[in-house]
This record gives structure tokens, C-alpha cells and sequence, in this order.
């Protein structure tokens, strides 16, 4: 059976996408073992098993490979996770916000790019701006900008938007990712997880959900007493 143009061009962007994934992972790997300094692009395309005018083409620097790295370790398999859930019910967007988070930070492959940046921070610290621009920082405004949505239209009290953010993301990072990054054996359960992710939404709630206000009595109105006609 012959195969057409659109399968063609589809097999084409699926082998190169593969060969993308092979390159990302192998100087991963190297970074982590040899440092970053330690490893050059042509034993990054040697491990990745592709050409060394294949991978210059893609990546003709360090930077612009680690940059992919930051990249794709906060959006690989992430799916709608930057898609702002909608205004209207602060428990389910939250909800939504948290659990998205967990399964994100949570991925095996998170750690690694964070390990690369402290690792290599005092020589080359434009990795960690990489890292925080690329990675963090978009992630964190997404959730800013839904806080401040909530806020807008009245459904929630966050005068500082931001604060809330880095508070909400931090109390999950600090259960699924941090301790990832000094034990190499923590692997909490799905339901430990659940647990801290509900934790982290309870907390919100509790301080930042609006205060509902009585509604306030009719006032009374008070009739003048009649007066005495005086004749």
C-alpha cells in the first residue's frame, strides 16, 4: 500500500521527535554524572546514538540543549496542566490547581534538572535562570493570574495574589518534590499524596475564601408618636 504525504510528513515528525527525546535524555544523564562543564556535545550525540551534525542543527549550544531540558521536564505529559481552571468555584479550581501540580513536580524526571542547577549554580548561573524562567515562573504566574480571576470577581479574599501562589504551590512542592531531592527512596503513595494535596486546598480556603457577610436586618422604622393638638 503506498503511503500517502500526511503519513509520511506524520513518521518524519515522529522520528525526529524521537530523536529530540534521546538527545534530551542522554545529556540529562551526562549533566548528572559528569557535570555540565564535564560533558560536550558530541558525547551527548554519541550516547544519544545520532549524528553530531544532527544534534548541532537542533541544539549548536550547551545552553540552548539545557533549555530544552527545563522545558520539557515542565511540560512533558502535563497535558492541560497550564490551562487555568475557570472562575467561578475557588474549591474545584483549586483542587484542580493542586492535583495538577503534584503530578507534575511528582514525575521522576523533575528532579533532575533541579539537581543539574544547585550543582552547577556557582559557575554557571544563568542554568538556574533558565530553570526559573522557563520552568517556575510561567507555572507560578498561571496560578496568579487565576487567584487574582477568584479575587476579581468575588469569590475569593486574596489581596496579594502572589503571596497566595507561592504559599499554595510551595505547600505541595515541599511534600512531593523537595524531599526527592536528598532521598532518593522517598516514594510517598497516591493516597499520601491526596492527603497533602486536600491539606494544601483546606488551607487556602480557610484564609483566603470571602467572608460572607450577614445580611443586614431592615431597620426598623419608627413612627413620631402622635402630638396633642392644643386648642
Amino acid at each position: 500500500m503506498a503511503v500517502g504525504p500526511g503519513a509520511t510528513e506524520l513518521n518524519h515528525r515522529r522520528l525526529a521527535q524521537q530523536k529530540r527525546e534521546a538527545i534530551t535524555t542522554a545529556a540529562t544523564e551526562l549533566f548528572l554524572d559528569r557535570g555540565y562543564d564535564g560533558t560536550s556535545l558530541a558525547r551527548i550525540a554519541e550516547a544519544a546514538g545520532v549524528a553530531k551534525s544532527t544534534l548541532f542543527k537542533r541544539f549548536p549550544t550547551k545552553a540552548a540543549l539545557f533549555e530544552a531540558i527545563v522545558t520539557e521536564s515542565w511540560q512533558r505529559d502535563a497535558g492541560d496542566t497550564a490551562v487555568q481552571p475557570q472562575t467561578g468555584d475557588l474549591r474545584s479550581g483549586l483542587t484542580t490547581i493542586s492535583h495538577r501540580y503534584a503530578d507534575l513536580v511528582g514525575r521522576p524526571g523533575m528532579t533532575a534538572p533541579f539537581r543539574i542547577v544547585i550543582a552547577e549554580l556557582p559557575r554557571f548561573p544563568e542554568l538556574g535562570r533558565m530553570q526559573f524562567e522557563l520552568g517556575k515562573l510561567p507555572y507560578f504566574t498561571s496560578v496568579q493570574r487565576y487567584l487574582e480571576s477568584e479575587h476579581e470577581a468575588g469569590n475569593a479574599d486574596v489581596p496579594d495574589a502572589a503571596s497566595a501562589a507561592n504559599q499554595f504551590l510551595g505547600m505541595i512542592a515541599n511534600y512531593v518534590l523537595w524531599p526527592r531531592m536528598l532521598l532518593t527512596d522517598w516514594n510517598p503513595a497516591v493516597s499520601d499524596i491526596h492527603d497533602a494535596v486536600e491539606q494544601a486546598v483546606q488551607t487556602m480556603l480557610a484564609r483566603y475564601a470571602p467572608t460572607r457577610r450577614p445580611d443586614p436586618k431592615p431597620e426598623r422604622r419608627l413612627e413620631a408618636a402622635p402630638t396633642e393638638r392644643v386648642t
